[in-house]
């Protein structure tokens, strides 16, 4: 509010005209400024606007402005191959760090695509060259300085699941792994495409609660999988969830346990697990666990050699194709049956895979405080899958695990990927015959405790504490992994974590607000006790929009306030609410109120209230946006009111907003002097005693 001097009051008599005729101190008004109608926006430029907000927020295209011919495309090329930009600054400090991080990977990761590789029903060699390919062409084209690409746990589960579903691997092996290359491929489209044309937002909309309990029941469900290897068990369910797993295991103790297979698994699982406890104890001995599987595998398979435990029912890899991956292109589906079924398997496999390699870059970024482009990472991800899927490998992706070592171990560049490349290529090339009596226990072993990590205890316990209906989404993707399928998880992720956006959208929380004493600030008087309700004023808050999908929860939501308030009005022999003001903005002090969908849902319950009632809302509100129906809401509201002899004030509509109430007629309808800057010069004019005060 200005202050008012003796030139001011005359014009805010004439501006102000009484709201009240019964009694109105307009003389003791200071000045009341008017709301400024923003001039007709250029409809091209005002889409044009709403598209650039929408899909390049990050103004992509700011290095370019001003550049001549010849350095555009220099830097077309460096936005497709960051390696040709920051490669120019690259040292031999930097590459001992990448040298001794790619070693480090390398180590882990071997063992890991073996086993990996058989979650997904596939030979072991190609888990050792989705670590060959992939990681080199994300090293080009990835914007990640930390992150280790590779085949994963849950990614590997999920497309064994869905592929098992569609060719039995055994009966049909070569139709099985035709139909791995075309989702491979299909992964890579739908990853890039979402990159191109910069829609990954979409993949925000699976929750962090919902990807926390996915995460767990898959690192569940891939455990007792690993069963059949760790107890040596030959005739195993198929099936992933819990009840015929443990049904498998328990009907098989007495005739298909291998005990000198449950002693190798159990005791290289000890190490494992002391290995991890060791690095998680002390930081500087993170190389432990990561060479721990290694070691595992070398010791184990020299023990199975020497004792020739093959012959005593322990079962091996035995052979594994030697050399580099051979071209898969002509096996990729483009006609036939398995093109959409390749096509549907592809999309969820890329998106889940991109969901986790996307969180685990944001992750690491973070921690070294540098910018991660997302839409880059989702082009470098498709465009490694792609290629994948025509050299023999299957979907790859970040892998948590070897992130994190990758990071610990000190890596400055995504050349730590070209490094664990070269390693695998090695390996394919001289070493994969002596993986030959590589027991499938330690295997086993190795899955079982990388994917007791994915188990996030403290995250679900923090998800309790902040949002009860986020933990039902965590424990329902959870349970639903667990005692059905992967598949039944993740569409039980995706189908609550939309139900709370529709819960959200459709059932707005709503508050009465009241003035702090001596202030003219309004608050929630549950959330500030010592907030006292403004006499004749009703102050009502809705947070959220106002939209067609919520109106009638608004009305009724603000019926029972008014039906409550009433009540207590009646009882209390107070005089009656006699005004509704609708605050539409947060600038003057709901500062955290700028989202547009809180006007919406603000004015949404205006036009919901209930034409019986005499009293009037003082409505606060983030209001930056409505539409028709929040329009015709405010309409019915409006005429409800004046049945009732109750006035409807507006105080600080937005641009947006007042732009459509002047083009619906509406802001003519209630009057220009029912529309008010702020809510303290609605409550002063609307008020005679609060004037007084003032």
């Amino acid at each position: 509010m200005g202050p008012h001097s003796t030139d001011e009051v005359p014009e805010a008599k004439e501006e102000i005209r009484s709201l009240s005729s019964s009694h109105r101190h307009t003389a003791n008004l200071p000045y009341i400024h008017k709301v400024g109608v923003p001039p007709k926006q250029n409809l091209f430029k005002e889409f044009k606007t709403t598209v650039k907000e929408t899909f390049f927020a990050d103004d992509p295209l700011r290095s370019f402005k001003d550049q001549s011919k010849s350095r555009k495309f220099i830097l077309g090329i460096q936005a497709i191959f960051p390696i040709l930009e920051w490669g120019r600054g690259y040292n031999l400090t930097k590459f001992k760090g990448d040298l001794i991080a790619g070693l480090t990977i390398a180590s882990l990761c071997i063992p890991q695509d073996i086993g990996y590789a058989k979650l997904a029903n596939l030979d072991p060699q190609y888990g050792l060259y989705s670590s060959f390919v992939p990681p080199l062409i994300y090293a080009f084209m990835g914007s990640s300085r930390d992150i280790a690409i590779g085949p994963v746990a849950v990614v590997s589960l999920l497309l064994g699941r869905l592929l098992q579903a569609e060719i039995d691997p055994t009966k049909n092996p070569a139709e099985y792994l035709r139909l791995a290359f075309t989702a491979t491929f299909f992964a890579g489209i739908t990853q890039a495409t979402l990159g191109f044309f910069r829609l990954g937002f979409l993949i925000d909309f699976l929750s962090h609660a919902a990807i926390v309990g996915f995460m767990g029941g898959a690192a569940i469900t891939i455990a007792l999988q690993q069963l059949k290897g760790f107890l040596g068990i030959k005739n195993f369910t198929k099936k992933t969830d819990i009840i015929s797993v443990m049904h498998s295991v328990w009907g098989s103790v007495h005739h298909g346990w291998n005990w000198q297979t449950l002693v190798i698994g159990a005791t290289f699982l000890g190490f494992l697990l002391f290995a991890k406890y060791i690095g998680k104890k002390n930081k500087k001995f993170f190389w432990v666990p990561a060479i721990a599987p290694l070691i595992s595998v070398v010791l184990s398979t020299f023990f199975v050699y020497i004792t020739r435990a093959d012959k005593k029912g322990v079962q091996i890899v035995k052979h594994i194709d030697k050399g580099i991956n051979p071209s898969s292109a002509s096996q990729i589906y483009f006609s036939g049956v398995y093109l959409l079924k390749g096509f549907k398997i592809g999309v969820v496999a890329g998106m889940i895979a991109l969901t986790e390699a996307v969180a685990i870059g944001r992750t690491f970024a973070s921690m070294k405080d540098y910018q991660l482009d997302g839409n880059k990472e989702m082009v470098a991800l498709g465009a490694m899958n792609i290629v994948g899927s025509m050299t023999s490998c299957y979907v790859a992706t970040g892998s948590f695990s070897r992130s994190a070592v990758n990071y610990m171990a000190g890596c400055k560049t995504a050349v730590s990927n070209i490094v664990m490349s070269c390693v695998v290529f090695l390996t394919l090339e001289f070493i994969t015959p002596l993986f030959k009596y590589t027991p499938n226990a330690i295997l086993a072993s190795i899955i079982i405790s990388a994917v007791i990590g994915l188990i996030d205890y403290d995250a679900a316990i923090l998800i309790w504490k902040i949002d009860k209906f986020d933990f039902v989404a965590c424990m329902g993707a959870f349970f639903g992994v667990v005692f059905a399928s992967v598949e039944i998880g993740l569409l039980i992720a995706v189908s609550i974590s939309f139900a709370k956006i529709l819960l959200q959208v459709t059932r707005p929380r709503t508050a009465i607000l009241g003035r702090l004493p001596r202030t003219t600030v309004y608050r929630n008087i549950q959330q500030y006790p010592e907030a006292t309700k403004i006499p004749g004023l009703l102050i009502v808050r809705v947070d959220s929009a106002i939209y067609f999908s919520n109106s009638n929860y608004v009305k009724e939501r603000i019926l029972r306030w008014l039906t409550d308030e009433e009540e207590h009005l009646k009882e209390a022999n107070l005089p009656r609410v006699q005004f509704l003001i609708v605050e539409m903005s947060r600038k003057q002090i709901f500062a955290n109120f700028l989202n547009p969908s809180f006007l919406l849902t603000s004015m949404l319950c205006f036009s919901m209230l209930n034409p019986t009632l005499m009293y009037a809302l003082m409505f606060v509100a983030a209001v930056t946006d409505i539409d028709t129906s929040g329009i015709h809401a405010l309409e019915e509201l409006h005429r409800s009111l004046l049945k009732r002899d109750v006035q409807l004030v507006l105080a600080n509509p937005g641009q947006v907003v007042i732009d459509k109430l002047h083009a619906s007629k509406f802001a003519d309808e209630i009057g220009e002097d029912k529309i008010f800057l702020t809510v303290g010069d609605a409550v002063v004019t609307c008020s005679p005693k609060l004037a007084d005060e003032v």
